[in-house]
């Protein structure tokens, strides 16, 4: 199980902020998404990073499932604890 955090995982900055503006609609998310910047190990050119949309669920509503199907649609996933 999640320790209340889900991370999806897009493959650019605009979609990125677009699934961010769309998790409150869609899943009532009430918390701003924080986003963050990855950047490919060894990879210096901005165009090549990943970004991620952190979404805090201590209660746990959230179903990973409709997440990941969610990202998905922007080419993205959610990203599975080890």
């Amino acid at each position: 199980m999640s320790d209340g955090r889900h991370v999806l995982v897009l493959p650019d900055r605009d979609a990125a902020e677009e699934v961010a503006r769309e998790l409150a609609d869609r899943f009532g998310v009430t918390d701003e998404p924080q986003l963050v910047r990855d950047a490919l190990a060894g990879e210096d050119d901005a165009e090549d990073a990943q970004w991620l949309v952190v979404v805090e669920d201590p209660a746990g509503r959230l179903d990973p499932g409709a997440l990941d199907d969610f990202a998905a649609e922007y080419e993205g996933w959610l990203e599975t604890p080890r």
